[in-house]
């Protein structure tokens, strides 16, 4: 299976048609409130997000988005349940796209002045289900299923299609990892829709993370997905490092630092464990495409990363610097870490602290 073949256009991100997966996550704070929400925007964007969400509950959320829109690096979309007149002042208010169910935005009028709004603005939209959501005539033919969250999503689909409404991304998401996957590689099958992957209440990082990374990473392997939502309950920042590694250990990233580590054993002598956080901390955002490694020891260390552009291993009192598997530097254990940094700070283009 592969990604949509459809594109649609998010403010000037594109989703489907051989784009990029694409990472997003949502605001917490009152979008009313435009300096915490700006904050988060700003924060969300250095640490590598490309499309916001923000929560619309009324009239002053929807006419945030204006200002938030006059300084947000990124694409704006609006949340937006039961009200279609919220929806339509979220819109004019400059909402890149808006996430909306047509089946409690209201009746058919309020739906078709919705649609109307969406394409007059030539913004996307997305609908779905998740396991909350399911209509009732699906939940009683199909129970709680796959079946179930792809019928509900697409039949919310056909309503706005009914209206014109073409650019439309899908999503299917599940608190069960097992759920959502068999629900997105269903839903591939059945449309061409950008999808929009996550696994919704996945918990708090401990938990979330890992659901995540399973359920996420299941179906960018499979070649599914456009864009993706780390769900945690956390800082919102936590899930765009979340979603970078997800991307990155999918094969999906080419630009960025790749710090493979050992996880230690009693040969260890040095403190390689706190070695690795610190590189990892370090070039988490530098778009250098590097791989380099910290081994605990050089009993397998060295041959293990032949492929790594650099590496350190440790030995009774001293380290071993190698490049491709070849050392070329041997340094005492205390003085290990600063002559690894110098090295990384030279091939990355960093300056000396």
């Amino acid at each position: 299976m592969a990604r949509s073949a459809r594109q649609v256009m998010v403010g000037g991100v594109s989703l489907g048609g051989g784009a990029p997966v694409r990472v997003q996550s949502m605001t917490t704070a009152h979008t009313s409130d435009i300096e915490k929400t700006g904050e988060q925007i700003a924060r969300l964007y250095a640490a590598g997000c490309e499309i916001v969400r923000v929560a619309v509950r009324g009239e002053e959320d929807a006419r945030a988005i204006a200002k938030l829109k006059e300084f947000s690096p990124m694409p704006v979309v609006a949340d937006i349940h039961y009200s279609a007149g919220q929806a339509i002042a979220a819109i004019e208010s400059g909402a890149d796209k808006v996430r909306i169910n047509p089946g409690n935005i209201g009746g058919e009028k309020q739906i078709a002045a919705v649609a109307a709004c969406i394409r007059a603005h030539h913004i996307p939209v997305r609908v779905g289900s998740n396991t909350g959501s399911i209509e009732k005539h699906f939940l009683e033919k199909y129970g709680r299923s796959a079946e179930a969250l792809v019928e509900s999503a697409l039949y919310n689909a056909a309503i706005l299609e009914k209206f014109g409404v073409e650019d439309i991304v899908i999503s299917v998401k599940a608190s069960s990892v097992p759920l959502t996957v068999e629900a997105y590689r269903l839903a591939a099958k059945r449309c061409g829709y950008p999808l929009h992957l996550g696994v919704t209440e996945a918990g708090t990082a401990e938990s979330g993370i890992v659901k995540s990374s399973i359920g996420i990473g299941a179906l960018l392997l499979d070649g599914i997905g456009d864009t993706i939502r780390v769900s945690l309950t956390d800082d919102p920042v936590e899930e765009i490092y979340a979603a970078k590694r997800i991307l990155r250990a999918c094969g999906l990233e080419k630009d960025f630092v790749d710090v493979v580590s050992c996880p230690t054993c009693g040969r260890c002598e040095w403190d390689s464990m706190g070695l690795a956080k610190r590189v990892e901390r370090l070039t988490f955002g530098m778009k250098v495409p590097l791989k380099v490694a910290v081994m605990g020891c050089a009993v397998n260390g060295i041959g293990e990363a032949q492929d790594c552009d650099l590496g350190i291993a440790g030995g009774r009192g001293k380290c071993v610097l190698f490049r491709k598997g070849v050392p070329f530097k041997t340094v005492p254990s205390q003085e290990a870490e600063e002559a690894f940094m110098r090295e990384l700070r030279a091939m990355t283009g960093q300056k000396e602290e």
